[in-house]
């Protein structure tokens, strides 16, 4: 929520007679021939675009998502340039203006300290198969600040891996912990590269506990 913050009188005055003055202010700026261009930059986006992020179960165990969006040969020799010409995106000497039809997503996620002071750590619940099957993943298409609902992903897949405990002679007295790896495909046809992919992480009422996103 924007503040508020009184003006004086003898603010607004000088601010009034600022406004009102012929302006050697603008005879001072400088022309466009005398400012100094951007500086080039030059991102290489082998691999794909990586997002992560930490989120919260209200009440519950804290956690870690880690993920990726590829797309086979797409992202080959892929450079992201940004210059005074604003930016744009090349493979070789190509223009690419849109992603591909299908992008591939693999995303991991598991549990992670809320606290790193060892008091707090053996009362943090671990985050357990049945918290992960109530939550709600989401995902959405942004560009500028506008989101719009991404197509529902194809080819869903889930492997739960369980984690062996560091401290072995302890191992029977440690609850069971768990390492999430959801992969699918996103329809991504005619989409912008320019736009990037919001995954959201939802409670069952609709509660987002954790935001992030993959943009090239």
């Amino acid at each position: 929520m924007k503040r508020a913050f009184p003006c004086s009188a003898l603010f607004l005055a000088a601010a009034f007679a600022l406004a009102a003055a012929p302006g050697p202010a603008l005879a001072a700026q400088k022309s466009p021939k005398d400012l100094k261009p951007l500086k080039k930059t030059v991102w290489n986006l082998e691999g794909g675009a990586f997002f992560a992020t930490d989120g919260r179960i209200p009440d519950g165990p804290c956690f870690r998502i880690n993920g990726q969006a590829t797309a086979p040969g797409f992202f080959d020799n892929l450079k992201r340039i940004d210059d005074d010409g604003g930016t744009h995106y090349l493979r070789g000497t190509e223009m690419v203006t849109e992603y591909p039809p299908k992008l591939d997503v693999s995303i991991l996620i598991h549990d992670l300290p809320c606290s790193f002071l060892l008091k707090d750590r053996t009362t943090e619940p671990p985050l357990t198969k049945e918290d992960f099957t109530r939550l709600k993943l989401r995902l959405y298409w942004k560009s500028g600040v506008a989101l719009r609902p991404a197509a529902h992903w194809t080819d869903p897949e889930l492997h739960i891996r369980q984690l062996s405990p560091n401290i072995q002679p302890a191992e029977a007295d440690l609850a069971p912990r768990y390492e999430f790896h959801f992969t699918f495909g996103m329809p991504s046809e005619g989409v912008s590269i320019e736009d990037s992919l919001v995954v959201t992480l939802q409670t069952s009422d609709g509660e987002i506990i954790a935001r992030t996103s993959a943009r090239l």
